[in-house]
């Protein structure tokens, strides 16, 4: 374990050179874009949500110059269609099973041996779940703001954190007033969004995000987007959401504890904040012990976000640390 110090500063605007959408099967049809220099170190970008969607920013944690960088958008959000806003018909096959397959599909369709594998937040579920599947496909990994989308941390995100920021958390259980803190809330909160009246599901959804937004706000830095204002953005995203994490990710409890064993052999960098609100330092730390190639590197402060403050300097620091290791 390290206390991260003086990282560098992340990497200019890039535009990808080349993007387009890969037919996953069963109705999906996922974008995807390659950023940095073409035939250089792979690495994958795992955003986090699920259902956030990649951004430009995620380029910026590379250096250009040494990787080839590929970014997608997760079933049912940003640019990959059907979209979760509009399309109820997003939600169908649409799991963490169905996303460690279709990073397969593209890892092929690019022509791509092994990858380093980066995630944030959900991102570092997803990249776990996936180098489990398939360990001889992840050079190393890169996991921000760690979470394993555990039944308690679920509780904690949306029950137990609430003790910290009780004036948000009364809003927001008043938004589902018969849904119970934690899980219920989820489950509470997934029928109204599914619910056909556009006031329903609009009213949810912005509570959703109202909150989700006011657990990174309370963190010093936090910088917001526009994104979270766009009620197309926040349908998507609550409704992917709740998706998942009412059905526990398609994940046993501790399935990804037990198994992380089979990343053996493949090196890690952990980077979390201590005082992150969204997802608490013990699941990063139990992670770290159970991970023997693994390092932990806490920030004493900065956010949850990977795109943004002290976390994104952090994480150059761990791609540069990789880029050319063979």
């Amino acid at each position: 374990m390290v206390t991260a110090g003086q990282p560098p500063r992340t990497y200019p605007d890039i535009e990808p050179f080349r993007s387009g959408h890969l037919d996953v099967g069963t109705g999906h049809r996922l974008y995807f874009e390659c950023c940095g220099t073409p035939g250089a170190k792979p690495a994958l970008v795992l955003h986090g949500g699920p259902g956030s969607g990649v951004s430009a920013k995620h380029r910026r944690l590379f250096d250009p110059a040494a990787y080839e960088i590929v970014l997608f958008d997760q079933r049912g959000c940003g640019r990959s269609r059907p979209w979760a806003a509009v399309d109820l018909a997003a939600l169908a096959a649409n799991t963490t099973h169905h996303l460690i397959a279709d990073i397969e599909k593209l890892r092929t369709h690019l022509g791509l041996d092994a990858w380093l594998v980066f995630g944030g937040s959900w991102g570092t579920t997803l990249a776990l779940a996936y180098a489990q599947a398939h360990p001889d496909r992840v050079s190393e990994m890169v996991l921000a703001g760690v979470a394993m989308t555990r039944r308690a941390e679920i509780d904690w995100l949306y029950g137990h954190v609430g003790f910290l920021l009780p004036e948000a958390f009364a809003r927001f259980r008043a938004g589902a007033p018969e849904g119970e803190p934690g899980i219920g809330l989820v489950e509470a909160y997934a029928k109204r969004l599914l619910s056909p009246d556009p006031a329903i599901h609009d009213l949810a959804a912005r509570n959703w995000c109202a909150w989700e937004l006011a657990v990174i706000e309370a963190e010093a830095e936090a910088e917001t987007g526009s994104r979270w204002s766009n009620p197309d953005f926040r349908r998507c995203f609550a409704r992917i959401v709740t998706h998942y994490f009412r059905h526990d990710a398609w994940l046993d409890d501790n399935a990804l504890i037990d198994n992380a064993k089979c990343l053996a052999g493949i090196p890690g960098i952990l980077i979390h904040s201590r005082l992150d609100l969204a997802t608490p330092l013990t699941t990063a730390w139990t992670l770290a012990h159970a991970w023997p190639d693994s390092e932990l590197v806490l920030l004493d402060r900065g956010l949850h976000s990977a795109s943004e403050g002290r976390m994104a300097d952090a994480i150059v620091a761990a791609t540069d640390r990789f880029a050319h290791r063979s």
